[in-house]
């Protein structure tokens, strides 16, 4: 799995992951179980969704983000 997050869509992902699972353990709803699914792919950098469309977050290559070049070396 080539990684096809990006540094602020991972962060955005965690943040969202959190506020629903905050928001589920506040209201007691089970749908605060939703905030799983951003944390997981944040954590792993892979989001099944973006592959079949081929979008990735992640920037070029030699695109100017420090010495790695995208999201491929961390």
């Amino acid at each position: 799995m080539k990684p096809n997050i990006g540094p602020i869509d991972r962060t955005l992902r965690i943040l969202a992951g959190l506020g629903l699972i905050a928001y589920g353990i506040v209201s007691h709803s089970w749908l605060g179980a939703i905030g799983a699914v951003p944390l997981l792919t944040a954590f792993i950098r892979f989001c099944p969704l973006y592959a079949p469309f081929g979008i990735s977050t992640c920037g070029r290559k030699g695109g100017g983000q420090g010495g790695c070049g995208g999201c491929g070396c961390r």
